[in-house]
Parts: C-alpha cells; sequence; structure tokens
C-alpha cells in the first residue's frame, strides 16, 4: 500500500519536473531553491567534509588533453560513486531527474557524472563551457550548493553568459542547497573566487555518441 506521504511527494515532483522542463525549453537554465529534502544535503556535506584527504586538484581538458593549470581553475575534486547513503541517494535522485527530463524534452540523457568541488579561499574557474554545439557528451550541466550560512559578501558567485559569452544572464550565490540547471552547449560561466571554502557538487547528463 502506498503512503501518502510518498504520494504528496511524487505528485511535487511531477510538478517539479515540469517547472524545470519548461525552463530548459525556454530560457534553457533554471535555479532552484532547496528541491532537495535537508537530510540528503545535510549527509551529502557531512560525507563531503570527510573527503578532504580523498579531494586531487581538478583539470582541464579530457583525456589526452587532460592537463592540471590553477591559472584556469583551481578547484579540487572527488567523483562521486554509490555506496554511501547520502551519496547512493542523491544519485538516485538525479537519475529519476534524467528519467523525468526524458519524457517531457526527449534529451537522450543516458547516464550522469557528478563530483565534490571545493574551492579554497581565491580559487576560481575561468570562463568556460562544459560542451561544445554538435559534439557528444556533456547535455545538461547542475550544480548543488553545500554552504551552510553562505554571507554574499563572501563572494563565490557563479556567472553564466549569454552563448556568445559576452552578456551576463545570471550571477548565483552559492547558497545551501541551491541547484542550478543549464543545458551544457548553450552557456559559458565562471567562478568567481571567494573569501571562504566554496563547496559543491558539479555534475552533467550524458547523451551518447552517434
Amino acid at each position: 500500500m502506498t503512503n501518502s506521504l510518498d504520494t504528496v511527494y511524487a505528485t511535487d515532483l511531477d510538478l517539479l519536473y515540469d517547472e524545470i522542463a519548461d525552463a530548459l525549453a525556454g530560457s534553457g537554465y533554471i535555479v532552484l531553491q532547496n528541491p532537495l529534502p535537508d537530510d540528503l544535503c545535510n549527509g551529502l556535506l557531512l560525507n563531503l567534509q570527510q573527503q578532504d584527504t580523498a579531494l586531487n586538484p581538478a583539470g582541464v581538458g579530457r583525456q589526452g588533453d587532460y592537463q592540471r593549470n590553477n591559472t584556469i581553475r583551481g578547484d579540487a575534486i572527488q567523483w562521486l560513486e554509490p555506496g554511501v547513503p547520502a551519496v547512493t541517494e542523491f544519485l538516485c535522485w538525479m537519475d529519476k531527474l534524467r528519467e523525468a527530463m526524458n519524457q517531457r524534452l526527449f534529451l537522450g540523457l543516458f547516464d550522469y557524472e557528478s563530483h565534490y568541488a571545493v574551492y579554497e579561499p581565491g580559487a576560481f574557474y575561468q570562463k568556460h563551457r562544459d560542451a561544445f554545439r554538435g559534439k557528444p557528451g556533456r547535455k545538461l550541466s547542475s550544480v548543488l550548493y553545500l554552504n551552510p550560512e553562505w554571507d554574499k559578501t563572501q563572494g563565490g558567485e557563479l556567472v553564466l553568459y549569454d552563448e556568445a559569452g559576452e552578456n551576463e544572464l545570471l550571477r548565483l550565490a552559492p547558497e545551501y542547497g541551491r541547484l542550478v540547471l543549464f543545458l551544457s552547449e548553450d552557456f559559458p560561466h565562471e567562478v568567481l573566487p571567494a573569501t571562504a571554502r566554496r563547496q559543491s557538487i558539479a555534475g552533467w547528463f550524458r547523451i551518447k555518441p552517434l
């Protein structure tokens, strides 16, 4: 027998998925305030705090072009894998989102990859794209912020630009529990330096090569 609370939650999720799909089909991006359960965000934060020794400096490029360059990006990362309950629940939540976007927008998303991203004070990520038009791979980008009691004066904003990379569309403070989604091919973006440690989960829904 289905619990009535589960039914309400499912209905709320359907409304959330509709809202996300409408935004992606329109502007191509959306900012959501605390869409994930509080207990899940708290569990992810706790797990991240236990990962300090596992974090590694991030690089730029893929495969043969991969290199570390802190003049371009200065974050440290740890890829997420199922196992820890909070991480498993998060990956499950994102997989349901993947299925919902495929049903509503026929995006052909087949998997999701993500990692913790930690920027120490002063670290940044220069303007870049997560994917290039016409290339297989990342289709929809996500960022979940894990910064309790973040003060906007601390900086660390995500800045989203138009496709030409000239006009600023969005400047978003990395406040706890916020989730931003945007089409990977369409929006150059950057992470500005902060005066405090900045924590998030960066992720990408991918499509299969043709």
